[in-house]
């Protein structure tokens, strides 16, 4: 057997450049990696690194620890069902000041350095994301009223497209409007997976603390390297999603739905996670898809 030669990693990550040249990723940054410098800094390398592979690229983010914090800071009480927030009137505020605000500007600055044009937006602008409010609904038996939540109906992508198509990085904090330009909260994940469906995009990427999704939740050796519908609905069923997984499970089966023909859940606090998940072929988290056996 042939040694292999040292440019064989090269030769391997260049078929997936040519595979994905052109084809839109959008990457959903969870809050507790942008709240750490290094990690933000290290994410933002990465995504560097796509673009200047002629990947074009969609960035939407959370927030929710510097959400509560803030919300600690000015007394506010913060409850959350279902992985989700109720989001008050004062909470909204809080979160618009959260999340387009200090959050925000701390990404787009790492983003610049690591060479990116990235322009900060939110679902308001253009009103890029319809939405109306979320009515009372049921959720583990009980009926929740969310409060200031916003439910998407329609994805307006014009402006996304004319920005990617300049060669920027669209960074888009999780706030929609309806017809009367009301604010509300929205799901980062499903803001995401909106955006993703809208774009027809290649991949879905949410980058969190978790090495992916685990059969055990408690057990980071149980990850699951791939994983496709019926494998996900025997995981659910033995009760493996939980918490903060619950919204991006349920953004990964809208957006595999929609025609986004991957989703993959990755580390922020691994090393070049994004990178391996995209360039090699063990990966490095979990990918999703409708039917691994195709």
């Amino acid at each position: 057997m042939a040694a292999r030669s040292p440019f064989d990693p090269l030769k391997d990550a260049a078929r997936y450049v040519r595979a994905f040249r052109d084809k839109p990723f959008v990457v959903k940054l969870g809050g507790h990696i942008l709240a750490d410098a290094a990690l933000r800094e290290s994410v933002c390398g990465q995504l560097a690194l796509l673009h200047g592979f002629a990947i074009p690229l969609v960035v939407v983010h959370g927030g929710a620890p510097s959400v509560d914090l803030l919300c600690e800071r000015l007394g506010l009480a913060t409850t959350k069902i279902g992985g989700r927030r109720i989001t008050s009137p004062e909470v909204l505020e809080a979160s618009k000041m959260a999340l387009k605000g200090t959050l925000q500007m701390d990404l787009l600055g790492s983003m610049h350095a690591a060479g990116l044009h990235a322009v900060g937006l939110s679902g308001q602008d253009a009103w890029m994301l319809h939405a109306h409010r979320r009515p009372p609904v049921s959720v583990d038996g009980q009926i929740v009223d969310y409060g200031c939540v916003g439910d998407i109906d329609h994805v307006d992508a014009r402006l996304l497209r004319h920005l990617i198509a300049g060669g920027y990085v669209p960074v888009i904090a999780p706030f929609t409007a309806d017809a009367s330009q009301n604010i509300f909260n929205t799901n980062a994940d499903t803001v995401a997976a909106s955006i993703a469906v809208a774009l027809g995009a290649e991949k879905l990427f949410f980058v969190v603390q978790a090495p992916g999704l685990l059969s055990d939740p408690n057990d980071p050796t149980t990850l699951q390297p791939l994983v496709d519908l019926p494998r996900l609905a025997e995981l659910e069923a033995r009760g493996a999603i939980q918490d903060g997984m619950k919204p991006k499970i349920a953004a990964a089966r809208s957006a595999l739905a929609g025609g986004v023909k991957s989703i993959h859940i990755v580390s922020g606090l691994l090393p070049d996670a994004i990178l391996a998940e995209v360039f090699t072929n063990e990966g490095s988290g979990t990918m999703f898809v409708v039917d691994a056996s195709v």
